[in-house]
């Protein structure tokens, strides 16, 4: 692979992790504006997941974990 192609993937690789980091903090303040108990809770655990899911791949990206066999 040449360094082109992985400055390529690590501009994607950024792109996708802000994207993910942005719907978490719409997907929150979407739940911090609703009124409905049970919708709050639902979009605050997706919040969370799409956080803790941008965190993995970007340790995983970096080397610092590698995924389950």
């Amino acid at each position: 692979m040449d360094r082109g192609s992985i400055m390529n993937e690590t501009g994607t690789l950024r792109h996708h992790l802000q994207q993910m980091r942005e719907e978490a903090a719409a997907t929150q303040a979407r739940a911090e504006r609703t009124g409905d108990p049970e919708e709050r809770g639902r979009l605050e655990r997706k919040a969370q997941q799409l956080e803790f899911d941008s965190e993995q791949e970007s340790m995983m990206a970096a080397g610092d974990i590698y995924p389950a066999e």
